[in-house]
């Protein structure tokens, strides 16, 4: 559905009247093109004292790097060595001359290290990181975002930072993103990172899930698309129309035999498993018959919890596999009416950071999870206009997402170069003003 209030004001008389009425301004979001693959300009890197990086950032981060730019599309901040408050000020220095000069679209990222267990100076220092760049990502404005990245190694963050660098991240501003100290995979092919994989996307007749299912074919992927039976017709469409031999399987995710008709279809194994599924049965709890709380239930949890188990535990997913999981900012903030649905998304987020660390360490598969906030599909554009505005507006960005930016953030996850990104939840929401 067409965002009217981003359109109006682009326009000379809505920049005034908004300008004017101190309204929210957003600018139309630099997304990947074929044409236009990178940002427009330079990197600025610059460190905040001595960066603690046991290795060297990558010379290759998307961008090219100059000393200096008048209107740098990107700037990143290496402040991996600031242990001490004094240390802070580097931080400050380093951005104050460049924040007001960083080109629409921009992207300012601080790389930072993780809080140290033991020394609680550096802890505290390194977390006051976070507060910084969330506050940052909403002064920044111009469709502008800011990122926070922990690492140890810059060879390990490198994927990490490609995407955070570029117009792929579109809507991703305000997040805290770890990295682990896993050697990331060499592309054979670098614009074609999943070529020769194969992935699962649930849910994929449309919406989200579709689009999803298009960008990791377009990144290479073999695709087997699935979604209800009632939903085939559209899920044929969606698989016809993706490039390398896609296939759709009809199925319900809810079914008691439905991990083995998953494993049935899948005799070559898969590496990609993409749990997009879910339902919404919105009412208040009180007004909340059982049925409803437990279909939601059944479809965003518990299947997800069973397919999961039953693919890693039957060695369907090959080591070197990535497991991607839909949570949602309701998961994180609450939603009036939406008890159920927030349960299950909340539950999505345990499974992530409980799991991760085993499935790596027993079948080398890395589980992360998008959290969207309000993204423009067919359902939001049902949702009543002022509670729709308020959606879109209450971010940093001050519009709605596009399913695009959800399936880029799902394809950075599934890269074989992502191997560091574990147990990570990033909210796709444009630094949405409900939760953190």
């Amino acid at each position: 559905m067409a965002d009217r209030y981003l359109s109006f004001t682009g326009s000379a008389p809505g920049r005034f009247l908004t300008r004017t009425l101190g309204l929210p301004q957003p600018v139309p979001l630099r997304r990947w093109t074929p044409q236009r693959p990178a940002l427009d300009g330079v990197l600025l890197i610059r460190t905040a004292g001595t960066s603690a990086l046991a290795d060297p950032l990558p010379d290759d981060l998307g961008l090219p790097v100059a000393a200096e730019a008048e209107h740098p599309a990107a700037v990143l901040v290496d402040a991996t060595g600031v242990a001490t408050t004094g240390d802070l000020a580097r931080v400050h220095a380093a951005l104050h001359p460049l924040v007001r000069a960083i080109a629409t679209s921009g992207r300012v990222v601080v790389l930072g290290a993780p809080p140290s267990p033991t020394d609680h100076h550096q802890a505290a220092v390194q977390q006051a990181l976070e507060g910084f760049v969330r506050s940052l990502g909403k002064e920044l404005g111009r469709g502008r975002t800011a990122n926070l990245v922990r690492a140890r190694s810059g060879a390990a963050a490198a994927s990490t930072l490609r995407f955070l660098l570029s117009p792929r991240s579109a809507y991703v501003s305000g997040q805290v993103i770890g990295t682990g100290d896993d050697a990331p995979e060499q592309l054979a092919d670098p614009e074609c990172p999943l070529a020769g994989r194969t992935a699962l996307v649930t849910g994929a007749a449309r919406g989200i899930g579709a689009e999803v299912a298009r960008v990791l074919a377009r990144d290479g992927a073999r695709l087997v698309c699935l979604d209800v039976p009632g939903a085939e017709e559209a899920l044929r469409a969606t698989a016809a129309a993706l490039p390398g031999g896609a296939s759709a399987l009809a199925l319900d995710v809810t079914a008691a035999d439905a991990a083995e008709r998953i494993a049935a279809a899948l005799p070559d194994g898969l590496d990609v498993l993409v749990h997009n599924a879910g339902i919404t049965r919105d009412r208040r709890l009180a007004n909340m018959p059982a049925e409803r709380w437990s279909s939601v239930l059944d479809v965003n949890l518990t299947s997800v919890l069973d397919t999961t188990d039953a693919l890693l535990a039957a060695g369907v997913l090959r080591r070197g596999g990535r497991i991607v999981a839909t949570a949602s900012i309701a998961g994180i903030a609450g939603n009036n009416g939406q008890t159920n649905y927030a349960a299950s998304k909340a539950g999505i987020i345990g499974l992530v950071r409980s799991l991760a660390p085993r499935a790596a360490a027993e079948h080398g598969v890395t589980v992360n999870a998008v959290a969207p906030g309000f993204i423009e599909t067919k359902m939001t554009a049902a949702v009543p206009l002022f509670i729709r505005e308020a959606g879109r507006r209450m971010n940093s960005l001050a519009q709605g997402g596009l399913p695009v930016d959800v399936a880029e953030t799902t394809a950075w996850f599934a890269s074989p170069a992502s191997a560091a990104v574990n147990g990570q939840v990033v909210r796709v929401c444009g630094q949405s003003l409900l939760g953190a």
